[in-house]
């Protein structure tokens, strides 16, 4: 028997990796004529560098940079296929992980960071960027990115623009670099959403930032005032594009001043890790995340090995960590196990990661054999 396990994260308790050697460990032990083979996947959300940079064998680099509250940072990125190739996140420079809770404020954010970052991966030789939206603590449209890499804002009586995306209110005019040839960049989105609206970048992520109900409606204006000059001076319209509001708004700032071509994450991820190679050497796939919800319908990287299982002709099982009952979810999965058990706080369950998916995997096997 040949099984593929190819989990996601467990957030907040174990990356993809971590969890897909707790997984194959507890197969082991229950099934030890099996061969299993590990490949982690992710969708564009965090990990994604990590797992890329990994099944490519690739090496990781740092460079300076600043956080989304401007502090000087060492930011790192991987670099696969003789270095012209670098895989990067913008959770990395300008994620909310890097944000103690009390001072998180969308309004102030920049994504200043993840320019520098583009920035120095090509000035080290990458001619293709592979970038991973998800995690950020901003929601400034790509504002500081933009900055970073020399365009110019301007207001009304030709003053040039801070930093904060509320100073977006005042935009009147955008001035673009002459000299800047940026590489080929992929975007990796995990959502869906578009830059403006109630499923935008603001209206559905900016609350999770620390935003409030007040300054939602200001993001949401500063927003549109960039989508509407972006239009009339650099001739480009990414505002409804589907993916641009991932990232509180990266997704339209990469397309709008790097030319960035935006894809589904799982898509990206899978082709650089062979994961369909990989599935079509397997009999059995095993796959896995946190929490199974209604989200993971949508472009989450458990549906992803799921279908991309189910048109090879395997068979695909599930094991979580918890699981919120949406339409459609059950039958993408020959069965789910969920590893946590009934009543067990989410602080134990965190904790007790590790061993919960070894008896999740044994669990499972049962049904395997």
């Amino acid at each position: 028997m040949r099984i593929l396990v190819a989990p996601d994260k467990f957030k907040g308790s174990l990356s993809a990796a971590e969890a897909a050697e707790h997984i194959r460990a507890g197969l082991r032990e229950a099934l030890p004529g099996a061969v299993i083979t590990a490949l982690p996947i992710a969708d564009g959300g965090e990990g994604t560098a990590s797992v890329i940079c990994s099944a490519a064998g690739g090496a990781w680099r740092v460079c300076a940079a600043h956080d989304a509250l401007g502090n000087e940072i060492e930011a790192r990125y991987g670099t696969i296929a003789d270095g012209h190739t670098a895989v990067m996140e913008v959770s990395e420079p300008a994620g909310l992980w890097r944000v103690p809770e009390h001072l998180r404020n969308p309004a102030v954010a920049s994504s200043f960071g993840v320019g520098e970052m583009l920035l120095a991966a090509a000035g080290r030789g990458a001619t293709r960027i592979v970038v991973g939206l998800g995690g950020s603590a901003t929601n400034d449209g790509g504002f500081g990115l933009a900055q970073a890499l020399g365009y110019r804002f301007f207001d009304s009586d030709g003053r040039e623009l801070g930093r904060s995306v509320t100073e977006l209110l005042r935009l009147a005019r955008i001035a673009a670099p002459f000299e800047l040839r940026p590489p080929e960049i992929i975007a990796a989105a995990d959502v869906r959403n578009a830059l403006l609206g109630c499923a935008g970048a603001t209206r559905t992520f900016a609350p999770q930032k620390g935003a409030t109900a007040e300054q939602i409606e200001t993001l949401e204006l500063a927003l549109a005032r960039l989508a509407d000059v972006v239009a009339r001076d650099l001739g480009q319209e990414f505002r409804d594009v589907p993916g641009s509001g991932a990232a509180g708004g990266l997704g339209f700032g990469l397309m709008t001043f790097c030319g960035a071509a935006i894809r589904p994450g799982f898509d990206v991820v899978a082709e650089q890790i062979g994961l369909e190679a990989a599935v079509r050497s397997s009999d059995i796939v095993i796959t896995g995340e946190g929490r199974l919800d209604a989200q993971t319908l949508h472009g989450k990287g458990p549906a992803g090995v799921a279908r991309l299982s189910r048109a090879c002709g395997k068979k695909v099982y599930a094991i979580v960590g918890e699981i919120e009952e949406a339409a459609g979810l059950e039958e993408l999965f020959e069965k789910i196990i969920v590893a946590t058990p009934e009543g067990m706080a989410r602080d134990v369950a965190i904790r007790s990661a590790p061993s919960l998916l070894r008896l999740g995997a044994r669990e499972l096997s049962e049904h395997l054999r």
